[in-house]
């Protein structure tokens, strides 16, 4: 695992999304076409924000998929992904294809096998990821399945998810945060050839310290990053302030 550390959110979006720039920009240039895995969320703000302003990217060959979403939340709720890829990245350039996940279609487990064959069908380039204050990785939360080779699963958010998403101020309160989502699974998000993992914020920085340190657990499920070969992990000096000073040699 690669790590970098940097003064601020800014700094570290930048130097994310060059990174994963630059590996999409390999794909296109090896095969004609690259496929990216977008996440979501406030750690993502600085990176996307950086990506879409990459210059020499030509979209039009890059196919996108949306790594996760709520269940029984429209489109048009401030807290839907999907409005946030939207609004953030997807109309920001002229992607190829973006696949989303419908997380308002009334069968979710549909909606998993369709995202399933069409991934299946599109091997990924790039993944931008990050990690929750509760060490998950997507809406993998503790303790999260290692196993499954299914790519994308539904699945129950924990409580500290959910306080996670109201304490950003994405709902009003607790109860108003659904309790249910459709999640890429972390094998799926291994089988990503380049991952960039973005992670700013000092409420984050347990959960690094557990990812980069600790064993390999479904209990801290971003530690199954320690397993893949070709991952950069961009932190801020508040999100990697309880790393010791050896992992990040």
């Amino acid at each position: 695992m690669n790590i970098h550390i940097f003064d601020d959110a800014s700094h570290l979006g930048v130097a994310a999304a060059r990174q994963g720039a630059s590996a999409i920009r390999s794909a296109i240039s090896e095969k004609g076409c690259a496929n990216i895995i977008v996440a979501t969320g406030a750690s993502q703000f600085e990176t996307l924000a950086a990506l879409v302003a990459e210059p020499d990217i030509d979209w039009s060959c890059v196919t996108g998929f949306h790594l996760d979403e709520y269940l029984g939340l429209s489109d048009q709720h401030p807290a839907s992904f999907r409005r946030y890829l939207r609004e953030r990245f997807v109309d920001q350039v002229a992607l190829k294809e973006f696949h989303y996940v419908d997380g308002s279609n009334p069968d979710p487990h549909e909606v998993c096998a369709r995202l399933g064959r069409l991934i299946n069908q599109h091997p990924i380039d790039v993944a931008f990821v990050g990690i929750g204050e509760n060490g998950h990785l997507a809406f993998n939360d503790p303790p999260a399945d290692f196993e499954t080779d299914t790519p994308y699963l539904v699945v129950e958010l924990d409580e500290a998810c959910r306080n996670q998403q109201a304490g950003e101020g994405w709902f009003a309160t607790l109860d108003d945060v659904p309790t249910r989502a459709i999640s890429m699974s972390c094998q799926q998000i291994l089988r990503t050839k380049t991952i960039i993992c973005s992670v700013p914020d000092e409420r984050k920085a347990i959960a690094v310290r557990n990812t980069v340190e600790g064993p390999v657990t479904p209990e801290v499920p971003a530690s199954i990053l320690q397993t893949h070969a070709e991952i950069a992990l961009f932190l801020d000096k508040a999100s990697a302030s309880e790393l010791t000073a050896s992992s990040t040699l």
